[in-house]
């Protein structure tokens, strides 16, 4: 039989979820309260059982549990006896913290070079034209050796596109004022969220992801975010920035026994919220085709309507808690959420969605040939490690003995095109003004008001001039007109001997 992770005992048999499956993505789905937490942390035990890493996003601190053996209470161990689990016993799991923010765990960083001009239109939003103009200022940057490793890199590099955009259109095409302060101001809002926190290095090494510890078991990495899910646009830039590396990094790995890597996307409607459709279609694009690299990706949301339809018909795996029809959209997910199971004659699926307990659920996983089982109503297996969060103190315990300590807690800001950008600019710039001599008087660095000049004397006015007389006026003339006369002739008289004197020769 092939490894199988046991969910829980179902009415007619026990309910399973087959490794060799496992890629074929999955949903946990339920109201608050109703158990899809712990029905996760169940999951990822059982992963890492196998030796298969996961990744788990925590966004209420709940799930730090998993790093910490259960207790050993009797309610667990009923529960344990009741759905066939043999030999039940507390058990941690190895666990490494991440953290966007540093604070909870260790910081994960990518460079805007990594995210690339596409993700990153899409992620903010851009017409398509503006799109382009991101995409030819990446090209520059490219064929200019300026590295583009954090914000304030691509925040230069804007600006210089902007102010030189005659000489780039010349060679990259036309670059738009408009278009580089609209790229600006969306940049200005994903740096609202604390994008400046994720973009940067040393920048994540997806190998880290994907370890296992010394006994075989996979690594659960869980990232803490408490803080990170109350900003849904940069929990949707991380999120769809690790699938769309781990898509192109990964090679196509067929039908394996087990997965690679597993992820669990809790409160997973955050990727969808009054995300642009471009976004939308990038994610329903890296889930439809990330199972070919032996990556399974889980959604955790409390009602299924949140995803969209085209993510909803890839995952094959299914558990359902119980649904709430208080308001005519629940009445609606209700009726969603039963017609997408495999028909079970025994059950009225609608009616038993809003009548589950906490620990139960709907279980509808793929059989060994790959079809989907009946839908049964199962009692959910205990988990080993402890069901709710870890201490502070017990959490910053785990992450400074951590193999990764110390790795990706410095960032580094090496030369990029920010450095080059700024050198470049001061180079060209006009020479600043000369300093003060120091005959001065000094005032400005005495911190005090110029002293007052005093005006520049007057020229003394001259008398008006008296008009000429008649006879004045004659007399002037005509010696005006007998100078002239004789000046002309004395200039003939000489120009002939001039000339004379040169035919001489």
């Amino acid at each position: 039989m092939s490894a199988a992770i046991l969910i829980g005992k179902g009415e007619d048999t026990p309910q399973r979820l087959l490794a060799q499956y496992a890629n074929r993505h999955g949903l946990v789905a339920g109201a608050t309260g109703t158990g899809k937490t712990v029905t996760l942390q169940l999951l990822a035990e059982g992963f890492s059982q196998l030796g298969v890493p996961v990744f788990a996003a925590d966004v209420k601190g709940d799930l730090s549990g998993i790093a910490a053996a259960g207790e050993a209470k009797p309610k667990l161990a009923e529960r344990a006896a009741a759905v066939g689990v043999e030999a039940w016993a507390p058990a941690a799991c190895p666990v490494v913290f991440w953290d966007v923010f540093g604070s909870s765990g260790h910081p994960v960083r990518a460079t805007v070079s990594d995210m690339g001009p596409v993700l990153l239109g899409r992620l903010l939003d851009l017409s398509d034209v503006q799109e382009a103009v991101l995409a030819l200022v990446f090209k520059y940057a490219d064929d200019q050796g300026l590295l583009l490793l954090d914000f304030k890199d691509l925040r230069a590099l804007l600006q210089y596109a902007g102010a030189n955009a005659k000489s780039l259109g010349a060679d990259y095409g036309l670059v738009s004022a408009s278009s580089v302060g609209a790229i600006q101001r969306a940049l200005l809002q994903l740096e609202a969220d604390g994008a400046d926190h994720f973009f940067g290095e040393p920048a994540l090494d997806l190998n880290d992801f994907m370890r296992c510890d010394l006994s075989g078991r996979g690594i659960v990495n869980v990232l803490a975010a408490e803080v990170l899910y109350q900003k849904p646009r940069l929990y949707a830039t991380f999120l769809l920035w690790l699938l769309s590396e781990l898509f192109e990094r990964l090679p196509e790995a067929g039908d394996a026994d087990k997965p690679k890597l597993v992820f669990f996307f809790d409160e997973a409607h955050l990727l969808f919220k009054d995300a642009p459709k471009a976004l939308v279609d990038k994610v329903e694009q890296v889930v439809r085709l990330i199972r070919s690299k032996g990556v399974g990706v889980y959604f955790v949301t409390q009602n299924p309507l949140d995803l969209p339809d085209a993510v909803l018909g890839q995952l094959g795996n299914r558990i359902q808690h119980a649904l709430r029809a208080f308001t005519p959209r629940d009445q609606k997910a209700v009726k969603a959420a039963a017609e997408t199971f495999r028909a079970n004659p025994k059950l009225k699926v609608a009616e038993v969605i809003q009548a589950l307990g906490v620990g139960e659920a709907l279980v509808s996983t793929l059989d060994d040939k790959g079809v989907p089982t009946v839908v049964e109503k199962t009692l959910i297996a205990p988990p080993r490690s402890r069901i709710g969060p870890l201490t502070a103190d017990e959490r910053k315990t785990i992450v400074s003995r951590s193999p990764l300590a110390g790795r990706y807690e410095q960032m580094v800001d090496r030369e990029s095109a920010y450095e080059k950008l700024t050198a470049r600019t001061a180079a060209t710039a006009p020479a600043a003004a000369p300093p003060p001599s120091s005959n001065d008087t000094g005032w400005w660095d005495r911190g005090k008001a110029p002293p007052p000049t005093s005006p520049a004397p007057k020229p003394p006015k001259t008398p008006a001039r008296r008009g000429d007389t008649v006879m004045e006026a004659a007399v002037k003339s005509a010696t005006r007109s007998i100078a002239s006369t004789v000046g002309r002739e004395v200039g003939r008289q000489l120009l002939r001997g001039i000339l004379g004197s040169l035919s001489k020769r």
